[in-house]
């Protein structure tokens, strides 16, 4: 089953927030996107504000907190915390909404703003589009100085993540087990609650780019990026490896051997045990377009388990489980996975201490998990392009060419066959494009690739002799 949500065009939000290159933008940018934040919401509306580690949100992040007070909310402080404690604290502490300042994966020189809603979870579309209309038309509530209430410090977000996280999991095997535990936290917000957490639960858990500024590495968890992390993974003799992205919400693999594992298969991994640790739990999995179609159809589908399909961007995920009233689990191939039971968003550090329980309980290695796995070839690439109009002049191009063939549009173009699959899809955050090729035979899957990127490169020799 294939489902998407509105289909809204907006100018300014793209897949998960607003984001920027802190120093190629005026900072009025963040001053006049906050002030719409808190002109959509009614006047005295609590809002919880975080933020990750990068060095450019000390350019904003008093900014945005200054904007929300003046434009009427009841400003609450969180300071640097995860995403995920962030829309936690939302969900369950009587918040009318939360602002991250944050640009997740994106490289360090980049900023960024998410909205979540009161249930946790980012803003839709819809919301996003009414956010703009307010900034575009200058239509901003500025309160009167005796109805301006003061920016308290919220300092308990960390604690009250902390212990909700640990609620969800089975402490004694994992301390009998005595795992060995690397997390490289990205030199950011991840440091102050993974360590925490597996530690409390009884890991030895040791920890690599845990200081907060600077990276040391990319912020997004890829293969190219984790080389120190499976090498240290191999060196101390690990059970595991936990890696994050810049915000704390995604948490990628390392088996016992060094291994890199891909967000799909890991998420694939930890739904069969989810589904045989909440067997009450509806028989269904909610997941992006971009994760792999053979890997889900061998080893989710032929179970009888049912797969929904969004648009990529977990928002789409969240909200379509919250839709459907429940699911084993929500997930992306790039790490994000939500454990439901905890809350409906995608959070790594929760994803880090099921995983210890996983193998605890199970009393298998990572690796040997793994390898229960009916893993198809799949390569996944990115293109750089020069605007949206490129991208999407892309995406068109290839749909024409494949054109007669299974297709699903509901974000780029996934093409469909017996023997292969591939997606192209635009991405909603920075200026590329997207490719997944999959198939069970590799030397099928490099040609597909490279019929794509011929098609890609005829696109944008087009656009160079314009």
């Amino acid at each position: 089953m294939v489902v998407g949500i509105t289909n809204i065009e907006r100018k300014l939000f793209g897949t998960d927030g607003v984001r920027w290159i802190v120093d190629k933008e005026p900072v009025d940018l963040a001053l006049r996107l906050a002030y719409a934040i808190a002109s959509y919401f009614p006047p005295g509306s609590r809002a919880l504000v975080g933020m990750d580690g990068r060095l450019g949100n000390a350019a904003i992040y008093g900014i945005v907190l200054s904007a929300l007070a003046s434009g009427g909310s009841k400003v609450h402080d969180a300071g640097l915390a995860p995403i995920p404690a962030i829309q936690l604290c939302v969900r369950d502490l009587g918040f009318d909404y939360g602002v991250m300042v944050t640009a997740s994966h994106n490289p360090p020189e980049w900023v960024g703003i998410k909205v979540i809603l009161s249930d946790g979870v980012e803003s839709p579309p819809e919301v996003d589009k009414q956010i703009e209309d307010i900034l575009f038309g200058s239509r901003f509530r500025r309160i009167s100085w005796h109805d301006m209430r003061p920016i308290e410090k919220f300092d308990t977000v960390i604690t009250y993540y902390v212990e909700a996280v640990k609620k969800h999991v089975d402490a004694e095997p994992i301390a009998r087990k005595k795992l060995k535990v690397v997390i490289d936290c990205a030199n950011s917000v991840s440091a102050l609650t993974t360590p925490r957490i597996l530690k409390e639960l009884g890991v030895k858990a040791l920890s690599i780019n845990s200081d907060i500024g600077i990276p040391y590495r990319a912020y997004e968890p890829t293969l190219e990026n984790l080389s120190e992390l499976m090498e240290v993974v191999k060196a101390v003799k690990a059970d595991f490896g936990i890696a994050h992205d810049g915000d704390g919400d995604r948490a990628i693999i390392i088996d016992e051997k060094g291994n890199f594992v891909a967000g799909d298969v890991s998420a694939v991994v930890l739904s069969n045990y989810i589904s045989r640790k909440h067997p009450e739990l509806p028989k269904r999995i909610v997941t992006a377009i971009s994760t792999s179609h053979f890997l889900m159809e061998k080893n989710v589908v032929e179970k009888g388990i049912e797969v929904y399909w969004t648009k990529v961007g977990f928002i789409n995920i969240a909200r379509k489980i919250k839709e459907l009233g429940g699911a084993i689990a929500g997930f992306e191939d790039n790490g994000g996975f939500a454990y439901v039971s905890h809350q409906l968003v995608r959070d790594g550090s929760m994803a880090a201490a099921i995983v210890s329980e996983m193998v605890s309980v199970e009393g298998r290695s990572i690796s040997s998990l793994v390898e229960d796995i009916k893993k198809p070839v799949i390569i996944r690439t990115k293109v750089f392009v020069t605007n949206r109009d490129e991208a999407l002049e892309i995406v068109n191009e290839i749909k024409s060419a494949y054109r007669g063939y299974k297709m699903v549009d509901i974000d780029g173009i996934k093409v469909i066959t017996n023997n292969y699959a591939f997606l192209v899809r635009p991405s909603g955050t920075e200026p590329l494009v997207r490719i997944t090729v999959e198939s069970w035979d590799r030397g099928l899957a490099e040609n597909i690739l490279s019929e794509l990127k011929t098609i890609i490169d005829k696109v944008r020799g087009v656009k160079i002799e314009v």
